[in-house]
């Protein structure tokens, strides 16, 4: 007998899947989403049920009218009973209150009015005591702080009842005026587009897929084809728009939340039929998680001979990611974007994740948005791509955008039309600005050009005054930040040369985890630690565990950036051991490793009384006599010493600097190769 999808059944009755799968429940019938399958028997009573369903419940509320009067008038009784009883069991206190000297404290009782963080000295002139009477109460309280550090909110408010205070606090009074002015008048709340990010493995076709989805929109809906000059853009499906983030991958997603945006409601996950889960894919399934966006997964190059779907669907069920059909919650779509395959599905399916989310935004309310990049035309000044996430942009509004602001002189949509206004889910590229905005920044449209000026200037003082104390998780100082309250939780990014060592590592550090700080590991992978490692890391305030592999220098310089920081291993015991010392607060390093300079090898000699002679280029920094050297192969580590020879032509020299070319005998070594790294260290002590 044939059968029906949920979501086929909800579209013939014009209703949502959400309601019509709330509705076979109360009729007993057992569905699990809105992909499960129904045979006709079963559609047919559905249908039945719900085309009267409007007499049934006006007769099944009159009978039940009687009875629930009745039922009620009993416990009224009971409770006036009860508060009969009452005042007698409560006049003994009352008369032990009578005889007791001391006035009620409650009485007196004042508020404290606390803006923005504030140090121990601040507070004690709050509470009208001394900065040294106020560290003793915090230190009682298991608080550890000095005159001049500041305290969070949570530690003001335990001390406030040792002096008998009510803590209120304000946000800042320009910003409070600013959110105030926005909230002004009812919400009236309206479906809005949904927004979606691609993310994937490289080469497994998330370009070709963006490609093809655009260009079959094209095809569908005018001649000619579309100028692509934003990095979002609409397509229409089944009537209805979606909204795609053309971005450069995982790292732009993470990038964007590490500034707090969150603009992604669905993420697409490209994997390609005939390669499988890469690791990349797993990077962009962590990514997604990290966010808490559900995930639908484009099983890509269908079109290909000898290709094994299930292959795939088994590969993400081992990354958590359990495919419907196998009674998990993950929708799983074959598509082929070289032949157009499954294109018009894989839409249908992100349409209705976003009708079960209920996406909603009110077009009337100020707009607000985020920015989704940005850059400095020679010709047009700042441009910035916006997403319009609620409310409706104009030209000629003014608005503040992070810490820049300006008035929107013209509107750009994805073929390089002006627009007069863009609604909710719209992205635009604007114009009008009076500095680059950063990827990630909040706008809002504010028709006082004065406040938005000193909320932006006041927004630029707080982030440099962040910056000088703003600190990153180290292992260094990990205990010193468990004691202050500042950290609660321990997040680790693990790389390793082979599986099974990133497997026995993971498995030992999750053994580590105290009651004062859990150890979590966010993602763990095989090969050098990357840019996407790094940032993952900034985004989730992390540690990146490198177990014999090497950051490559852009993650080493982005690294350096973020502060985040990078610890390298070669014996997983030193590894659990410092992790351990760290939260234990008994880690004291002695020795810290500086990075000298990068060495690539060109050529290889051979030469019958020294071994192999390595011609190298130094490509980063340089390298000296004296230096340590690491020798580095596709990102793996095989061998750490000392150099034997240091040579320029036929002349011993102390050290050759970045762009010059040199000879390298390394010592008791002599197994090296074209294309190998040689990284110079020196190992610095920092008492």
């Amino acid at each position: 007998m044939a059968k029906v999808r949920v979501y086929e059944l909800a579209r013939e009755l014009g209703t949502t899947s959400k309601k019509l799968i709330e509705a076979m429940k109360e009729m007993d019938i057992e569905v699990k989403n809105h992909m499960s399958t129904l045979d006709r028997e079963a559609a047919g009573r559905v249908i039945a049920v719900l085309t009267g369903r409007a007499e049934s419940e006006a007769g099944a509320k009159e009978k039940p009218a009687a009875p629930v009067e009745k039922k009620k008038a009993a416990p009224a009784r009971e409770e006036k009973k009860s508060q009969v009883k009452r005042p007698e069991k409560a006049a003994a206190p009352r008369a032990r209150r009578k005889t007791d000297t001391k006035p009620p404290i409650k009485k007196k009782r004042r508020r404290v009015s606390v803006e923005g963080r504030v140090t121990v000295g601040e507070v004690a002139a709050l509470f009208e005591t001394t900065a040294a009477d106020l560290i003793t109460k915090l230190l009682e309280l298991g608080v550890v702080a000095n005159i001049n550090q500041a305290i969070d909110p949570e530690a003001i408010e335990l001390v406030a009842d040792e002096y008998n205070a009510d803590v209120e606090f304000i946000a800042d009074p320009i910003e409070q005026e600013l959110l105030g002015s926005e909230d002004e008048g009812e919400k009236k709340l309206s479906e809005r587009h949904p927004v979606v990010t691609v993310l994937g493995h490289v080469d497994h076709g998330k370009t070709s897929l963006l490609d093809a989805i655009r260009e079959s929109d094209v095809t569908a809906g005018e001649a000619g084809g579309i100028t692509q000059h934003i990095g979002a853009y609409t397509v229409e499906a089944s009537g209805k728009k979606i909204v795609f983030l053309d971005t450069p991958g995982h790292e732009a997603f993470t990038a964007m939340r590490a500034r707090g945006a969150q603009v992604t409601d669905i993420a697409v996950l490209v994997v390609a039929a005939d390669d499988g889960v890469k690791p990349q894919t797993v990077e962009a399934i962590n990514h997604a998680r990290a966010a808490e966006v559900p995930i639908i997964v484009a099983i890509n190059k269908i079109d290909k001979a000898n290709v094994n779907p299930e292959r795939v669907k088994q590969q993400l069920s081992e990354q958590g990611l359990i495919p419907e059909e196998w009674g998990g919650e993950t929708i799983c779509v074959p598509v082929s974007a070289k032949q157009r395959q499954g294109l018009d599905e894989l839409l249908e399916m992100i349409l209705l994740v976003s009708e079960l989310s209920e996406l909603q935004a009110d077009p009337g309310r100020t707009a607000r948005g985020t920015v989704i990049e940005a850059h400095l035309d020679r010709g047009r000044g700042p441009v910035a791509t916006v997403l319009v996430q609620d409310g409706t942009l104009r030209v000629g509004h003014s608005l503040i955008c992070g810490t820049s602001t300006g008035k929107v002189r013209a509107m750009l949509n994805q073929k390089g039309e002006r627009v007069t206004s863009a609604g909710p889910a719209t992205p635009v590229e604007l114009l009008g600005l009076n500095e680059v905005p950063l990827a990630g920044d909040r706008f809002q449209v504010i028709e006082d050009e004065r406040l938005a000026r000193q909320v932006a200037e006041r927004r630029s003082q707080k982030i440099k005054a962040a910056a000088q104390r703003s600190q990153r998780v180290t292992l260094d100082d990990l205990f010193k930040q468990i004691q202050e309250g500042e950290t609660k939780e321990l997040n680790l990014v693990l790389k390793g040369d082979v599986h099974g060592s990133v497997e026995a590592l993971q498995e030992a550090i999750l053994k580590l985890s105290l009651e004062e700080v859990k150890v979590r590991v966010i993602h763990a992978g095989v090969g050098a630690i990357n840019e996407s490692d790094v940032m993952l890391a900034s985004a989730s305030n992390a540690i990146v565990i490198g177990f014999n592999v090497r950051p490559d220098s852009n993650a080493r310089r982005l690294a350096e950036a973020d502060r985040v920081d990078l610890r390298l291993y070669r014996v997983i015991y030193e590894a659990l051991e410092d992790i351990r010392l760290a939260v234990q607060g008994l880690l004291k390093p002695v020795y810290r490793e500086e990075i000298e300079g990068q060495v690539e090898i060109r050529q290889v000699f051979k030469a019958s009384r020294f071994g192999n002679i390595a011609g190298c280029y130094v490509t980063e920094g340089k390298i000296t006599r004296n230096s340590l050297i690491r020798l580095i192969r596709d990102g793996v580590v095989m061998h750490e010493g000392k150099l034997a020879s240091l040579k320029r032509f036929q002349d011993d020299v102390r050290e050759v600097a970045s762009g010059f070319e040199c000879g390298i005998l390394i010592e008791g070594f002599s197994d090296i190769a074209e294309g190998d790294q040689i990284e110079a260290y020196t190992m610095k002590r920092i008492n």
